[in-house]
């Protein structure tokens, strides 16, 4: 009896060494922003892009509220790739406690410079404003408090020669609640962040009378890198039939030390590899390209992403 059981065992041994061992998947984490902004349907696609093309990958998309929090969950290992804010990058590098880094972030890894951000100052038709000053005794959604949205909307105030003691009120909300107020008459207008065709800003201009508020080319030279003049091109939103001057700020895909070299590769290679899926998402992503991949980053690249562009002779 003994020795069947004990046989019984060895043969029991023998199939489980001899059976394919599996390998184990990694984890790729993608935090976006709110669900109405352009990170999110981004984020969407390039999980889509990773699953299919990787090998041994599962991929998760997290609504997040966008820079800030992605760039803290990125220093605590909580996600391998984020959307985020230039100029939120460069403050998260350098530790600035006032725009929500207590201490330097020095895991940060780049992976790729994306679109532009447009600020897009949106007003009801009958509150009157037509440039940035013009915001004066109005009531006004800066994005969540502390956002990358926020963060520039500081930034540039401050730039205009105003503060938010200026505005008549301030709220600190995420686009679609911005909109949801201004459709209810409760909020003048709306500072918004993000690439063109925000779905917040077509639902908002689909079902009211709004004017895109200038802001002029020279708060953008006060402001420097990462920020830069732009343009709200004529016909982005219903009822917009003209050109609107604003400021433009380049978006950045983080990674972390400690994603391997070979994933981050793999993360640069299929984003470039599949830019029609990520065009197909949102029309934000015809902004970006291989050349101006890695210029302006205020991070190091993630050494994985540099073999790819090595390989593409963007870098030498």
């Amino acid at each position: 009896m003994f020795q069947h059981i004990k046989l019984g065992a060895l043969v029991a041994g023998a199939i489980a060494l001899s059976a394919p061992v599996a390998k184990a998947e990694s984890f790729i984490n993608i935090l976006t922003g709110g669900t109405s902004g352009v990170y999110y349907p981004l984020g969407v696609a390039l999980s889509e892009v990773y699953g299919e093309n990787m090998k041994d990958v599962r991929v998760q998309v997290q609504s997040t509220k966008a820079s800030v929090e992605n760039l803290n969950l990125l220093q605590q290992g909580r996600g391998e790739l984020a959307f985020a804010l230039g100029d939120s990058v460069k403050d998260a590098w350098e530790g600035n406690a006032d725009a929500g880094f207590k201490a330097k972030l020095g895991k940060l890894r780049a992976i790729a410079a994306i679109y532009p951000n447009y600020i897009q100052l949106a007003a009801l038709k009958d509150a009157g404003a037509t440039t940035i000053t013009d915001l004066k005794g109005k009531s006004l959604s800066v994005g969540a408090a502390k956002s990358g949205t926020e963060l520039n909307a500081r930034k540039i105030f401050d730039a205009a020669g105003m503060s938010y003691d200026d505005l008549g009120k301030v709220e600190y909300l995420p686009f679609s609640e911005s909109v949801e107020l201004m459709k209810n008459r409760q909020l003048d207008a709306t500072f918004q962040s993000s690439g063109l065709g925000n779905a917040a800003l077509k639902d908002l201009s689909t079902t009211q009378d709004v004017t895109f508020v200038e802001i002029p080319a020279d708060i953008a030279e006060k402001l420097g890198a990462p920020y830069k003049a732009g343009v709200i091109p004529a016909g982005t939103y219903p009822g917009q039939d003209a050109d609107v001057p604003t400021v433009a700020i380049t978006n950045i895909l983080v990674t972390r030390e400690g994603v391997s070299d070979e994933e981050a590769y793999q993360m640069t290679k299929q984003l470039f590899e599949h830019l029609d899926t990520l065009k197909a998402a949102h029309s934000a992503a015809n902004g970006i390209s291989l050349e101006a991949a890695v210029q302006g980053l205020p991070i190091p690249l993630h050494p994985g992403a540099e073999k790819y562009y090595k390989e593409q002779g963007v870098l030498k």
